[in-house]
């Protein structure tokens, strides 16, 4: 599954699946009153691979937001602007879309913890060491969310994985008309499968 917690909440949740195609033709009316987009990964094992994916990927644009929040401060933008310029660019991401308004209000309550995504980044690199593929920023992301821990404690929510740029650079993300907590107001949209 995939999506956040509070698209969990909503059942407007993404569920990946692997294994049989015809056990998954079976399951998939169960699954649509769960989620609302649904994807036949392929073989066995490959949603958790492409899960471990999308949680690294997630991860990385967290913390590339705190650099370009640091950026934008700095730069005297105006950081209201700045998030809907960056949504409706191609610097744009869910991640940004969702956390980057948690971030702007400074509750960070993404309700999802440091230890989790440490876990999360771990296993993604961990992969990719089993898989002999040498990567680069990979690395980098999991000494930073060790980092975030280690300041904020485990229990922290990740998003605040971004306070360590404003701690650095002794400056704050926040802007008015932001909410302390996310809300799913995706549009309904029916089940589906790939």
């Amino acid at each position: 599954m995939s999506g956040g917690c509070h698209r969990a909440a909503t059942g407007n949740i993404a569920i990946f699946v692997g294994g049989e195609r015809k056990t998954f033709e079976k399951i998939l009316p169960a699954l649509t009153v769960m989620g609302r987009k649904i994807l036949h990964t392929g073989e066995l094992g490959t949603a958790s691979v492409l899960k471990v994916i999308t949680n690294y990927l997630a991860s990385a644009h967290l913390v590339a937001l705190g650099e370009a929040w640091t950026v934008a401060k700095k730069s005297n933008l105006d950081l209201a602007k700045t998030y809907k310029g960056i949504a409706i660019s191609s610097g744009n991401s869910f991640v940004h879309e969702t956390e980057s308004q948690v971030i702007l209000n400074g509750s960070y309550n993404i309700n999802f913890t440091m230890d989790l995504v440490l876990k999360d980044t771990s296993l993604f690199d961990n992969l990719a060491k089993k898989l002999n593929a040498p990567l680069e920023i990979s690395p980098q992301i999991v000494e930073i969310f060790k980092d975030g821990q280690k300041k904020y404690g485990s229990r922290a929510w990740s998003s605040m994985v971004v306070k360590r740029m404003e701690d650095l650079n002794n400056i704050n993300f926040r802007a008015n008309g932001f909410p302390d907590e996310l809300v799913d107001n995706e549009p309904e949209e029916k089940g589906y499968e790939i």
